[in-house]
């Protein structure tokens, strides 16, 4: 399943949405190389977050990141790349999945707090979502890319401010391909169950490509923080104009 649009309206232009995801197509074109062999790998292991270097493990060793190039993981002083880590991707559906969940959802809730306190938000969504990795998986050596836990935030926060809005999804049933729409509870919600699933092999020790328990801590950090940074007055405007719209299709 993927989405296609939600039926929530905007009530100003996006700008923090679209400055986030300008900037991250700018550091995978200009640091990342637009996914050139040596460029990719060499940002990712200078601005990936490998848990092993954060929280000081001993061991030093050499991680394949392509074939022929390794990271060396050396415990040290690496607590920026829990900042960096979000801004950078593993390659081109990576990055374009990504930056359109980022619209589809990021928009509205941007509209419900304003654009300061959003893009405050956005980054400690990502630090959330990195620090609950590197807390499940403490002396891991594989690095960790990817918006995905900030903006798993974002979603976070969109399901408890419009857990009804009809979110329109393609669907992919082997060689038939429809849409059917659902509310965001339901399509949310799936995603989180899966990223829980995804995430229980790796409490038993095992090491995967995706980072699930970043996309878990980050859901879970932007369904809390939302609480805070929401304002009231915002959420409740953009509530009236959907009961309209509601009202007028009904």
């Amino acid at each position: 399943m993927f989405p296609i649009h939600d039926d929530n309206p905007t009530l100003r232009r996006p700008a923090v949405t679209l400055a986030l995801i300008g900037v991250t197509l700018l550091a995978w074109l200009f640091l990342q190389g637009a996914g050139s062999e040596r460029a990719l790998a060499a940002s990712i292991c200078s601005f990936g977050l490998i848990p092993a270097e954060v929280t000081g493990s001993p061991n030093l060793e050499l991680v394949p990141v392509g074939p022929n190039l390794v990271c060396q993981v050396e415990p040290g002083n690496a607590w920026h790349t829990a900042f960096t880590s979000m801004f950078m991707h593993g390659g081109w559906f990576h990055l374009i999945g990504n930056m359109w969940f980022l619209w589809i959802f990021g928009n509205n809730v941007e509209d419900s707090m304003g654009r300061f306190r959003f893009l405050i938000f956005y980054l400690c969504c990502g630090l959330g979502a990195a620090f609950a990795q590197v807390f499940i998986d403490p002396t891991s050596v594989l690095p960790m890319v990817g918006a995905s836990g900030a903006i798993g935030g974002v979603m976070g926060a969109y399901v408890v401010l419009y857990p009804r809005v009809a979110v329109t999804l393609l669907v992919f049933l082997g060689f038939f391909v429809t849409t059917v729409q659902v509310p965001a509870y339901l399509m949310l919600g799936y995603w989180f169950a899966l990223q829980l699933l995804g995430g229980l092999p790796q409490l038993g020790g095992s090491q995967g490509g995706v980072a699930f328990w970043a996309h878990v801590g980050g859901f879970v950090a932007g369904a809390l923080l939302i609480f805070a940074f929401r304002d009231k007055g915002l959420v409740e405007e953009h509530r009236r104009i959907l009961r309209r719209l509601e009202s007028q299709r009904g």
